[in-house]
């Protein structure tokens, strides 16, 4: 339960920054040119969800590795 709240607190976190900051953030920019310049008009969009879903999993990760280390001192 906790990890899914820490999930949806940095994916939100980092799509709203991505939405926000008005320079590229990496991996999002990288993913939109692989894709293309076709979706033009929707790529700031599918930059921040890639963003928030990305740095979101990374920190969700990292808080799981903790947790069950300070789990295990107990």
């Amino acid at each position: 339960m906790r990890g899914t709240i820490i999930l949806i607190a940095f994916f939100s976190i980092f799509l709203v920054a991505s939405l926000l900051i008005p320079s590229p953030m990496f991996p999002g920019n990288i993913f939109c040119n692989f894709i293309g310049q076709t979706i033009n008009e929707y790529s700031k969009y599918i930059v921040a969800v890639f963003n928030g879903l990305f740095y979101g999993i990374i920190m969700w990760l990292a808080f799981a590795v903790i947790s069950r280390r300070l789990e295990g001192e107990k």
